[in-house]
């Protein structure tokens, strides 16, 4: 069983970067792409970002597209969330996430993750 465990999040302004941290332990997950979701509070959990096992591939919703980077280092069980250029809309819980199928490469569905944080806060103010 996997666990994962965010960091990172906070409050800042509009324009400023943040950048979050999952911890992952448990079973082995560098053979699994990873992705990072996000809920703003009475919102469905949107997915915003997946990195493949290798780190080689990786997908972003548009909206977060030239501003945020996804990254993995599997020799430390970590991924990582850059997010630079923050606007008021990217406001929410930030979770990190593990595929369940070593079949998908960028996963964005929420169905296709079986393991979840327990979320971080990421407030933006304008």
């Amino acid at each position: 069983q996997v666990q994962l465990v965010e960091s990172g999040g906070g409050t800042v302004q509009a324009g400023d970067s943040l950048q979050l941290s999952c911890a992952a332990s448990g079973r082995t997950f560098d053979d699994y792409a990873m992705g990072w979701f996000r809920q703003a509070p009475g919102r469905e959990r949107l997915f915003v970002a997946s990195i493949s096992w290798s780190g080689d591939d990786t997908y972003y919703t548009n909206s977060v597209k030239g501003r945020f980077t996804i990254s993995r280092d599997n020799a430390k069980n970590t991924l990582a969330l850059q997010m630079n250029s923050l606007k008021p809309e990217d406001t929410g819980v930030y979770y990190c996430a593990v595929a369940k199928s070593q079949l998908w490469m960028t996963p964005a569905a929420a169905w296709q993750f079986d393991a979840w944080g327990q979320g971080t806060q990421v407030t933006v103010s304008s």
